[in-house]
C-alpha cells in the first residue's frame, strides 16, 4: 500500500497521514515499549509476567501496554482473571524482524564503535 492508497482508502489529508506515521514511529521510540515488544516476541505474557521479566513497575507496564494495544502492536486474550498480551503476529512481528535484520547490518556497528570510543 502506498501513500496514495492510504489517502484514497481513508480519505485523509497528507498532514493526517504524517500524524499517523508519527504515532506509529513514536510508539517504537519508547525504551519501555521496545522492551515489552521484545519480551512478547518470545511468548505471550500477562502483566505480572512482564513485571517479573522486565523489572518495571506495574503502572509503567500497564501504561505502555495501553499505547501498544491502541496502535495495534499487541493483542489481548482474556483467560480467566488474566489478560494475556501477545505481539501482533500479522504485522508487528514481521516489522520487528525486518528492523532487527536492518539494525544488525547497519546500526549495531555504530553503537559498538561509539562504545569503544567512550572507553
Amino acid at each position: 500500500m502506498t501513500n496514495k492508497d492510504i489517502h484514497k482508502n481513508h480519505k485523509i489529508s497528507e498532514k493526517m497521514l504524517y500524524t499517523a506515521y508519527k504515532l506509529f514511529f513514536g510508539t517504537l521510540i519508547s525504551n519501555h515499549r521496545l522492551r515489552i515488544i521484545n519480551a512478547l516476541k518470545k511468548k505471550p505474557m500477562n502483566v505480572s509476567e512482564l513485571i517479573n521479566k522486565l523489572k518495571l513497575e506495574q503502572t509503567v507496564i500497564s501504561h505502555n501496554l495501553k499505547r501498544l494495544k491502541s496502535c495495534g502492536f499487541v493483542n489481548i486474550e482474556k483467560k480467566g482473571k488474566y489478560r494475556i498480551y501477545s505481539l501482533n503476529q500479522d504485522t508487528i512481528l514481521p516489522i520487528m524482524e525486518t528492523i532487527d535484520k536492518h539494525m544488525s547490518k547497519f546500526c549495531i556497528h555504530i553503537v559498538s564503535n561509539n562504545l569503544k570510543r567512550n572507553r
